[in-house]
């Protein structure tokens, strides 16, 4: 049933000699006497036989199907790709032509807040557009198995402020952060824990609505380094807690946005460090993302603040 054809055949006709040697008259010989001890023989040979030609049959037919379903799996998953990168793509760099055809057609005419305003939009669709092409390049790391993880002390308060600065959330979206005093420094990869932290951050800009809070909290327990990203928006379905890592998936909210990339890519570089990533709903609603990761830790950071 595992081997191909050449050894069962092999196989079939040994268990067939050896059957003659061991248990037909006479025994330990290989003469067969009895005209219907030959044809018992000959029959034990042939079902061997057609076995091995049923179960190559078999193998070769099971082949074919999955090759069949891996190749509408491609195909289904191009699409999706497609659509999503087709769409997420295509947003960013209109928002960008648009505005700076505005800027051109209009110099004289538009006063100093509208072209702050059209400015504002630029940044905010180059941040997204560059946010796009990192998780693409982010996912062929981790798919082609090229990444690789660099740990060197970082101050994980510093890695914070610098995510939070650059997220440009919603005009009444607010992102908490209460740093620990004397925390130590921890060693880990912080271009992979910087990306990781900035999805969830975006992915919770994303998908929940105006007056939400995203709160960020560290914590640390016995060499094991906690990164927690929650907020109040609606949280995850239930059916879906598993299903949002997997790559391209995105939950059927109604709302658009994002190619389904960010989180599988944070399960990916987290997973890279030894850790993992826990999701679960708050109590009062919304969802809290829990990194654990496995570090090494330095309390020279507070010596110097001492």
């Amino acid at each position: 049933m595992l081997l191909e054809i050449l050894p069962v055949l092999i196989a079939a006709i040994l268990s067939a000699l050896i059957w003659n040697f061991f248990f037909i008259p006479p025994t330990f010989a290989f003469s067969i006497h009895n005209p219907i001890d030959t044809l018992i023989f000959l029959l034990y040979f042939l079902i061997s036989l057609i076995n091995a030609v049923l179960t190559l049959k078999i193998k070769r037919t099971e082949k074919k199907l999955r090759k069949k379903e891996e190749h509408e799996k491609i195909i289904g998953l191009y699409e999706t790709v497609w659509n999503s990168l087709s769409h997420e793509l295509r947003t960013p760099i209109s928002t960008i032509l648009g505005a700076i055809d505005v800027m051109k057609e209009n110099k004289t005419t538009l006063t100093q807040d509208q072209q702050q305003e059209l400015l504002q939009e630029i940044d905010y669709a180059s941040l997204r557009l560059n946010q796009l092409v990192e998780n693409l390049l982010n996912m062929s790391r981790l798919e082609s198995g090229l990444l690789k993880v660099s740990p060197d002390w970082c101050d994980i308060h510093e890695l914070i402020y610098t995510v939070i600065q650059n997220a440009n959330p919603s005009e009444n979206q607010h992102i908490d952060f209460e740093p620990t005093e004397d925390f130590p420094l921890v060693k880990i990869d912080s271009g992979l824990i910087s990306e990781a932290l900035n999805n969830l951050v975006q992915n919770a800009i994303i998908h929940t609505s105006d007056n939400t809070c995203i709160s960020i909290q560290v914590a640390l327990n016995d060499s094991v380094f906690f990164l927690t990203v929650s907020d109040n928006g609606p949280g995850f379905p239930m059916s879906d807690m598993e299903k949002v890592f997997e790559k391209f998936y995105r939950l059927n909210t109604g709302k658009v946005g994002g190619t389904g990339l960010g989180l599988s890519i944070v399960k990916g570089f987290i997973e890279a460090h030894g850790g993992h990533v826990i999701l679960e709903n708050n109590e009062n609603g919304g969802a809290k993302f829990t990194l654990k990761i496995p570090v090494e830790v330095s309390y020279i950071n507070c010596l110097k603040h001492e």
